[in-house]
């Protein structure tokens, strides 16, 4: 049986048994043929120590350095323990543009859009590969989680090859609300089809997240929920139809998770002018505002 701490989501401890490890890739850039095949088959893949230690500290230090300023995260910043409460309104003239300088900073960037991730892209793709220049950076206090849901719907223009890229932005263990899957749902043509459907040229933000009970979820479909310890320098890719979510932070001694995920994609298809250049819209057309990110680091904010 798979062996891991205690996991627990949408509030419910989840059941061992319903519990399983995701497919772990040893990267090496000889190998993309097998990288291509078993992201082919499993819709996702985990890459141990794909980035570099130092540069990802060094962005988990840039990012809770400026919430620290804002009085959410204590110090010393790089340890991400919440305050419990926030003067980001008080102390920043709008969140939106608080929130894209804090996701659009030098040393975070260097870790998730530079030279090691491209190189993991351009094998995923077997060609040249481009990220998305907005990001969905995402700290998460205790009692947070991130509903299942897929990404098709959002990123449903331009290119019809994105990839997710999932970076673990400092060692994320279970405890502390780490990625999951749904094993095998990148085939659940049931749900999948219906989202193809949707008038991606409307600027709400598609509603399609999974919001029933996730273990009943598990449960009903006799599938698995795919989680592991997240190391510093892993990261996870998985395509627009794998569903996805995270865990429940539960963190015992109060720290914020902090991740981020970008979207990549083959350099030579169509761009969607909403996720690139220098100040991208969104999904909904008002930028970084609409992230949850972008909400102060509390948990009645994040609530709302």
């Amino acid at each position: 049986m798979f062996a891991i701490s205690e996991c627990h989501m949408q509030g419910s401890i989840v059941p061992n048994e319903l519990l399983g490890p995701m497919v772990e890739f040893d990267w090496d850039p000889s190998n993309g043929n097998e990288l291509r095949q078993l992201f082919s088959e499993h819709g996702h893949l985990l890459i141990r120590g794909a980035l570099d230690a130092d540069e990802v500290l060094a962005a988990r230090q840039e990012v809770f350095d400026r919430l620290v300023l804002v009085e959410e995260i204590r110090q010393p910043a790089i340890e991400g323990i919440a305050t419990g409460t926030s003067r980001r309104v008080e102390l920043t003239e709008d969140l939106g543009t608080f929130w894209q300088s804090v996701s659009e900073g030098p040393e975070l960037r260097a870790a998730s859009h530079g030279e090691r991730i491209r190189q993991v892209m351009i094998a995923v793709f077997g060609q040249q590969a481009r990220p998305h220049d907005y990001m969905f950076l995402r700290p998460s206090v205790v009692g947070r989680a991130t509903q299942l849901h897929y990404d098709l719907p959002f990123f449903a223009r331009g290119s019809n090859q994105i990839v997710t890229v999932w970076s673990a932005l400092g060692a994320i263990p279970v405890a502390d609300g780490s990625l999951a899957f749904i094993e095998g749902s990148h085939r659940y043509d049931d749900l999948i089809e219906p989202i193809r459907q949707i008038d991606y040229e409307s600027k709400d933000s598609p509603q399609v997240q999974i919001m029933s009970d996730a273990i009943d979820f598990v449960q009903e479909r006799n599938t698995r929920l795919l989680t592991a310890d997240f190391e510093v320098g892993d990261l996870a890719i998985f395509s627009m139809t794998m569903l996805h979510g995270t865990l429940d932070n539960h963190s015992p001694i109060e720290r914020a998770r902090l991740s981020c995920d970008v979207r990549w994609q083959p350099a030579a298809d169509p761009l969607d002018d909403r996720y690139f250049g220098p100040n991208p819209t969104g999904t909904t057309g008002i930028g970084y505002a609409e992230l949850n990110g972008a909400k102060p680091l509390t948990q009645d904010w994040h609530t709302r």
